[in-house]
Parts: structure tokens; sequence; C-alpha cells
């Protein structure tokens, strides 16, 4: 399959949960000389993913970091490569994630 990109940095395969995209691509317009990709995975249900989006970072990675996206029922994995580290991507999130 290949893959479809927003702005280059964003590959899009197949769905992102509501409203996880909007951040996303805030994400890769506010930092894009750090960020190197940002690759949305798996999607799947579960209980406690309702009210509004949260994003959170949880894993390091050989060239970034793996984060959970929340939102509508169901989480998400995304995968950023990047040369942020965990703080100043926490911090770039809390930005994108602010209207």
């Amino acid at each position: 399959m290949r893959l479809r990109a927003a702005k280059g940095k964003l590959k899009i395969e197949h769905s992102i949960l509501k409203g996880v995209r909007e951040v996303l691509e805030r994400l890769v317009e506010q930092n894009g000389d750090e960020i190197r990709a940002v690759i949305p995975g798996v999607i799947r249900p579960v209980r406690d993913a309702r009210g509004e989006v949260k994003v959170r970072v949880t894993t390091a990675l050989q060239n970034g970091w793996k984060l959970i996206a929340l939102s509508g029922g169901a989480r998400q994995e995304v995968f950023v490569s990047t040369t942020m580290s965990r703080e100043e991507l926490e911090r770039a999130l809390e930005r994108a994630g602010k209207r």
C-alpha cells in the first residue's frame, strides 16, 4: 500500500482517530525542523477513551518516541521520528493540543 503524506511528514496509511489528526498536523506544522516523520498505527477500542482527545508519550524508540492517542472510545499508537527529548515532545504536544 502506498503511503499518502500530509505536509510531507504525517504518513497516512489508514484512518486516524477523530480529533487526533488535527493535533498531529499542528505538531508537524509547529515543530517541522525537529520531526522527521509521524506514523499513525493500529486503532483498538478501549473503555477509558472518553472525553477530549489525549495524546501521551509512552516509550522511547531507536529514532524517536511512541505515543498513545485516546479519543472516541478507541486508542491509537503513533510513532514519531524526531530528535526531540521526551520533555520537549510533551510540551510540543501540549501546544499542538490547544486550539
